[in-house]
């Protein structure tokens, strides 16, 4: 039977790096685990909080954690910086102060920093949130994948491929259905492909959206 592998754990060391860096003994590494997890948690329920629009679309393409003995550096990769914050000084010191709530660490410096990604719509993470906001809206599965594929193929990407699973349409049986555009080399370490896996309640029940992007080879 084919083995499927995370494609980002897949190519660690050569086209992707970790998302965390820091260093811990054996018997702390959970706690530190943990923590990355709150800070991961409590920013993402910060920006649904106080996103100017109530679409549910949060725009974070990911969020890198850098950790050192006195100091918590997190920088959020963001694709549309205006649904975050509306004073933006004043809103990440908000962020900050909500976060280092979370984790009571006193003797640790906690500092956040904003990135603007430059094409929002080549981050699988925002393509998959685009198609379960759609899919929340009754929009038909088939025209969110390819609005999702037309968005992406403006971003100079060489390949992406779309897999919702679920009860999709209220069926009663559950299936899978994929959409690809361009080439996905899956096994061909070299290639840098983007990944995503993006859960969706809908009223009939949950809807698992995997995107895979094709950047570009090294």
């Amino acid at each position: 039977m084919g083995q499927k592998i995370n494609p980002l754990g897949f190519r660690l060391g050569t086209t992707q790096n970790h998302y965390s860096f820091w260093f811990a003994q054996p018997k702390s590494f959970s706690m530190g685990l943990q923590e990355d997890e709150k800070i991961r948690d409590c920013i993402k329920n910060y920006v649904q909080k106080n996103m100017k629009t109530s679409s549910g679309f949060e725009g974070i393409a990911r969020i890198e954690i850098q950790k050192r003995i006195d100091l918590i550096q997190v920088i959020i990769h963001i694709g549309f910086p205006n649904l975050l914050i509306e004073g933006r000084r004043r809103g990440i010191e908000e962020l900050q102060t909500n976060v280092q709530k979370e984790l009571n660490s006193a003797n640790r410096r906690l500092n956040i920093a904003i990135t603007r990604v430059e094409k929002p719509y080549g981050q699988p993470n925002i393509l998959a949130e685009y198609i379960a906001l759609q899919l929340k809206n009754r929009v038909s599965f088939r025209k969110a994948m390819k609005k999702a594929i037309e968005l992406t193929e403006q971003t100079d990407t060489k390949g992406i491929q779309v897999q919702i699973a679920g009860r999709i349409d209220g069926k009663e049986i559950a299936r899978v259905e994929w959409i690809r555009e361009g080439r996905v080399p899956l096994q061909t370490i070299r290639a840098k492909i983007d990944y995503c896996s993006y859960t969706v309640r809908t009223i009939y029940g949950v809807l698992g959206i995997k995107i895979w992007i094709f950047v570009d080879d090294k």
